[in-house]
């Protein structure tokens, strides 16, 4: 397998293989890694990411440290309406049900180019047994990344959306409780996160792609 930045872009099934690859590059190119990323189909990036695992995620975290902004309007676009869901694909580090979304929302009387905050929750296997994880994500006013904060809850969600429930009882306290996720941008969809607890790293890292 080529890892080479001006190697064709693969197939479908390929996709995880090549991006595996270019992680375990010695010199890792995040420019080339954002352009191969859009270079694929919705599919192929899914894929993608999902075939990285707890090693590779924390590599493309540290790569993806300062290098383009991300910003709420990159999570839901100004030309979705309020209360509309914008499912983000994702794969975490954990041992278990590493497949889930994030699905993200703009509440009413935001300005869509500049929200100030966006609701969102965690769709996965476990939900009905740890809650839906609700969170309220906002930008970090001293870097260029989003915080996905679970100590804070919309006030409203979608239709369809479950019921909003605290992250601080239950079993969702050991699951969401007292976390904040750090986002950093990768390419157009897809994003690189990092959890903590009490501001403190948990070592647990996951990786999103948006859906258009």
């Amino acid at each position: 397998m080529t890892t080479d930045a001006t190697h064709a872009t693969p197939q479908a099934g390929d996709a995880g293989q090549e991006l595996v690859g270019r992680l375990r590059d010695q010199s890792i190119e995040t420019a080339e890694i954002s352009k191969f990323l859009d270079g694929l189909s919705h599919a192929e990036r899914v894929a993608a990411i999902r075939a990285l695992g707890g090693k590779d995620q924390h590599r493309l975290y540290d790569a993806a440290d300062g290098f383009a902004e991300v910003r709420l309007t990159d999570l839901v676009a100004p030309t979705i309406g309020d209360l509309v869901e914008v499912r983000h694909h994702g794969k975490n580090s954990l041992p278990l049900f590493t497949h889930f979304e994030k699905r993200f929302s703009r509440a009413p009387g935001r300005d869509p180019a500049s929200p100030g905050d966006l609701m969102g929750f965690n769709f996965q296997t476990m939900s009905p047994i740890t809650g839906p994880g609700y969170y309220v994500a906002r930008e970090d006013e001293n870097r260029r990344e989003v915080l996905v904060d679970y100590n804070l809850l919309p006030d409203c969600h979608p239709e369809g959306w479950p019921e909003i429930k605290r992250n601080d009882r239950g079993l969702a306290r050991f699951v969401y409780g007292f976390m904040i996720d750090t986002l950093r941008r990768v390419s157009e969809h897809v994003t690189i996160g990092s959890a903590s607890r009490h501001g403190k790293d948990t070592g647990n890292w996951f990786v999103l792609c948006r859906e258009d």
